[in-house]
């Protein structure tokens, strides 16, 4: 059995499981209400409820006394629905919503993907939460005021643990950190979230995603968070590498389309030898999504990956494919020294500190 709970000012709604809490049951459905440590302490998720029945479960009453419940006042963190509900609560919707935070992160797994690709994940204090938008990144904190950018590659609502996919900079100083000497349960200190590179919910436009190598990860999460919303936008995926190792999650990739009629992926690689077994398509990925969409008109496209992918596909799709200037999504990735790096150039005035030197 479950209950709908219906949110205001919004007036979306979505499903409670009996035994589950509103916040968590509303980040499952891809939902994004406000919320800090997720242990009911912070008071970050509070809200009102204005019908219908709850369970405050491990609520304190120091945070949520007995004269607050009585008036309707509720910790979705905690409150477990009882009956169908109409609850108030602001949305997490856009960046000025979200507060950039400074936090320590255990390393809780370290992944080979590929010989040069190292997936992260992360994981924060048990009374601690990092909320996001699906395609932002993290700075990650070194020695003498030095960060390096990484894109948060899982979706929102799977915020146990931060995803990172870090791709090996030989000679650079974090990357072969990561590579070479650092452990599980290792600390480090990350400041996020960063960017304004996220889906805009506002449209119902088709969506065209580019990714380059591990400018993968922040495509990743917005697809997973697509999924989750049930977004029935019509999404079209490519995927770049130079050889195959470089799409060094194509089985994910590839059950997308399988499960999700509205999603297409498309596989592209522009090195591999004519005598490798590939029977995908070969050239530039961004090349390969103009010849299948030469008209871009009523699209959106969000991209990620290297500074010369970004800025041919901003020219060609907006010169060639007619793409709206003001429909063009990216974030690029560079590998430079300490100074500047790389650019969201969503808003070029979003400078992002290179993945390492």
């Amino acid at each position: 059995m479950s209950f709908q709970v219906s949110v205001q000012p919004s007036q979306h709604s979505f499903h409670a499981q009996p035994e589950e809490t509103i916040l968590d049951a509303a980040l499952r459905q891809g939902l994004c209400l406000p919320y800090g440590c997720r242990d009911g302490v912070c008071g970050s998720c509070r809200g009102k409820v204005l019908s219908g029945q709850v369970a405050h479960g491990k609520a304190a009453l120091d945070v949520l006394s007995e004269a607050d419940r009585h008036a309707g006042d509720a910790l979705f963190c905690c409150a477990m629905a009882r009956s169908d509900l109409v609850i108030e609560s602001r949305e997490i919707r856009s960046l000025d919503d979200i507060p950039i935070r400074t936090l320590p992160a255990r390393v809780h797994s370290l992944t080979r993907a590929a010989p040069d690709v190292m997936i992260v994940e992360l994981k924060l204090p048990a009374s601690e939460r990092l909320q996001f938008l699906a395609g932002q990144y993290v700075d990650i904190l070194l020695k003498e005021g030095k960060r390096r950018a990484f894109s948060i590659a899982n979706a929102p609502h799977e915020d146990a643990f931060l995803q990172l996919h870090v791709r090996h900079i030989p000679g650079g100083k974090f990357t072969e950190h990561v590579f070479e000497t650092l452990k599980e349960r290792d600390l480090l200190r990350l400041r996020g979230p960063q960017g304004s590179f996220f889906l805009r919910s506002d449209s119902h436009k088709p969506i065209l995603l580019v990714a380059g190598g591990t400018g993968f990860a922040p495509i990743k999460a917005i697809v997973q968070q697509a999924i989750a919303e049930k977004n029935e936008r019509p999404m079209l995926i490519y995927w770049g590498g130079r050889q195959p190792a470089d799409l060094y999650l194509l089985p994910l990739a590839e059950q997308w389309p399988a499960q999700h009629p509205q999603l297409r992926f498309i596989p592209v690689l522009s090195d591999a030898p004519a005598d490798e077994c590939w029977k995908g398509r070969r050239g530039l990925v961004h090349q390969a999504a103009m010849a299948d969409q030469p008209d871009l008109s009523g699209y959106q496209a969000y991209v990620c990956g290297s500074p010369a992918m970004v800025a041919a596909a901003r020219q060609d799709f907006q010169t060639l494919c007619h793409l709206p200037a003001e429909e063009f999504f990216a974030d690029s990735f560079d590998f430079a020294s300490d100074t500047l790096a790389a650019i969201d150039t969503t808003n070029p005035k979003d400078r992002k500190v290179g993945q390492d030197e």
